[in-house]
């Protein structure tokens, strides 16, 4: 796994910056706004813009978003500050904020008082979620957002104030550090995170279970909790919160495997054996308190995530129908963790747990580097030009569903890294897996940017020569040869992100420069083709195709074969390259 870097402001200032780009005329505060409302609360960018209130008359108020699924009001007011914990918030900003709770649940008069100066939309937006807190009994959530700090005793005195409101209310008040770990889940794609899930131990159906295993080690600080669930309740945890529960997961979905059609062979035939034969599912949370109810006995689970178990997860869900008779093992695991130094032992111990967990789907390199935030980083870069990334190991029709994508163009982190090596590295290096690109050798140069311009004229020259290779078995071996020197010849024109942008439309449209392009693949095909005649030997020594392309330093011995006599295809490529040349400039 990569080495993170601890964060700062300037790693929080490059995301505002980032929104600016997509939303120009909202100052840095609600831009610092949009972004806790987009890393904490919604998922979606546009619903989170049309909850800013943004206006000197908001009343402190700076963002009302209401939440009609879990029916909940939240209200933020942020202090976007310009450095990390050095100012402490001032008590009566803390606690007028607190005070909104009882205005917004109390007598009319109180409610009046509170929005008479308020700017006509705010006002509006106020009595909206006042009419969801009284007739329609939501909830009422508040958050103080700061990059200052904010004392503790102030913090009680901000929670005892809302406490007093007629309405379910509660404060929370989000830190200088607090925003450096929630900048750190955003940008490792943990974001927005889940709040919270009951965790109900299994009883009943003639089971009998004595109780919730808790252990806790003081040289750590790790607390765990080991029982036994229901398919049934895994199941439910799942409805509530979806694939955002397998966010720090190193793959998604895969789908119809051997080992998923197994599981539900299992529930299908003999559920009740399904705890004995599973490997079991290993969650790591914020915090986890154990609790009794009704008769019940429950872990609740705050910022819960699926390191371990997802396939078991939604094999589990698919089967609906028949996971009440099924139960498996989960494991809880509290790891603590704050900003700096601390936060990177904690990624570096979820790291070792997925790998030492997730056997029975084997871990590969790729797979380790998936939740890496230059993976992230290039996946958000994608999306924002059509291009539905797929960093993680998932079938593509389950990223799609998730991404609402259907309409993107699909590449893989794998097809990107070929790409890339092929194109900037010696191709034989490419030849030796795809795997090998994610280890720790080449990862830093085949991922040495986010810059979406740089992976996707790459890509789109391998695809063009993938093309041009297909139904010709031979030209396989020659491939990544190919796509180096095709990619000398034509990659350094791509200088601007305007060359670029022209140059990936037409290779995605497939017209005339596309067409042109196949045709000089085509050559260097035959160029590469003819070289190895030339090179591989005679007789029993003669060297096999498959290998001949392995060896090391291979595209310097082909320019060489390039420039000599030998090479019949070198003048047929240059009237290609000038027609080449003359199309992309009618283009731009």
């Amino acid at each position: 796994m990569a080495k993170k870097s601890i964060l700062s402001y300037k790693e929080l200032q490059g995301e505002i910056n980032y929104l600016k780009e997509q939303f120009p005329k909202l100052s840095d505060d609600n831009l610092f706004v949009l972004w806790f409302l987009r890393a904490f609360i919604t998922e979606d960018m546009e619903l989170a813009a049309k909850s800013l209130c943004g206006n000197k008359s908001d009343k402190g108020i700076d963002a009302i978003f209401v939440d009609e699924k879990v029916k909940v009001v939240f209200v933020v007011q942020a202090k976007y500050r310009h450095s990390i914990s050095d100012k402490t918030e001032n008590r009566a900003d803390v606690c007028d904020f607190a005070g909104i709770s009882w205005k917004m649940a109390g007598t009319k008069d109180d409610f009046t008082t509170m929005t008479q100066s308020a700017a006509p939309e705010v006002r509006a937006r106020l009595e909206e979620a006042r009419s969801r807190i009284k007739k329609r009994d939501y909830g009422l959530q508040l958050y103080y957002v700061t990059l200052g700090k904010c004392s503790k005793d102030l913090e009680k005195e901000a929670i005892n104030l809302v406490r007093k409101a007629d309405c379910q209310a509660r404060i929370e008040i989000f830190t200088g550090n607090r925003i450096l770990l929630l900048l750190s889940d955003y940008l490792e794609g943990v974001a927005p995170p889940i709040p919270s899930v009951e965790l109900e131990m299994e009883s009943g159906s003639g089971v009998k279970v004595n109780g919730i295993l808790q252990r806790y080690d003081s040289r750590t600080d790790i607390d765990s909790w080991v029982f036994s669930i229901s398919g049934q309740s895994i199941s439910d945890v799942f409805d509530k919160c979806g694939p955002r529960l397998f966010a720090r997961n190193v793959r998604g979905f895969l789908g119809d495997t051997d080992i998923n059609r197994g599981m539900e062979e299992t529930i299908e035939n003999e559920p009740e054996y399904f705890w004995y034969y599973n490997n079991g599912i290993t969650v790591v949370c914020d915090a986890a308190e154990q609790r009794s109810s009704k008769g019940r006995d429950i872990l609740y689970v705050e910022n819960p995530q699926i390191i371990n178990g997802q396939q078991t997860t939604r094999t589990l869900h698919r089967k609906i129908d028949r996971t009440s008779k099924a139960s498996v093992i989960i494991r809880v695991i509290r790891v603590p963790r704050q900003a700096g130094q601390n936060h990177e032992r904690f990624e570096n111990l979820v790291s070792r747990i997925v790998s030492a967990t997730n056997w029975q789907n084997a871990i590969r390199p790729s797979d380790l580097m998936s939740n890496d935030r230059r993976q992230i980083e290039i996946e958000r870069c994608f999306r924002k030009l059509s291009y539905l990334y797929l960093r993680k190991r998932q079938s593509r029709s389950e990223a799609k569903s998730i991404a609402g994508a259907n309409h993107f163009f699909t590449i893989t982190k794998e097809e990107l890294a070929q790409a890339v090596s092929a194109c900037d590295l010696d191709p034989s290096i490419v030849r030796s897996g795809k795997e090998t690109l994610f280890e720790e050798d080449y990862y830093k140069l085949v991922f040495p940017t986010a810059d979406p311009n740089y992976y996707l004229n790459r890509y789109w020259v391998m695809k063009k020569v993938t093309n041009s290779a297909h139904g010709y078995p031979e030209r396989a071996y020659a491939k990544w040869l190919v796509v180096h020197y095709l990619w000398s010849q034509i990659g350094k024109q791509l200088r601007s992100d305007s060359m670029s942008s022209a140059f990936q439309n037409d290779c995605k449209r497939g017209s005339e420069l596309s067409a042109i392009i196949e045709q000089m693949a085509d050559t260097c095909f035959r160029a590469a083709l003819l070289f190895y005649r030339k090179r591989r030997g005679k007789g029993e020594t003669a060297t096999d195709v498959s290998t001949f392309f392995k060896r090391k330093r291979m595209h310097d011995d082909f320019n060489s074969f390039w420039k000599g006599s030998s090479n019949k295809y070198r003048r047929k490529f240059s009237r290609e390259l000038v027609k080449y040349n003359k199309v992309f400039k009618s283009i731009l």
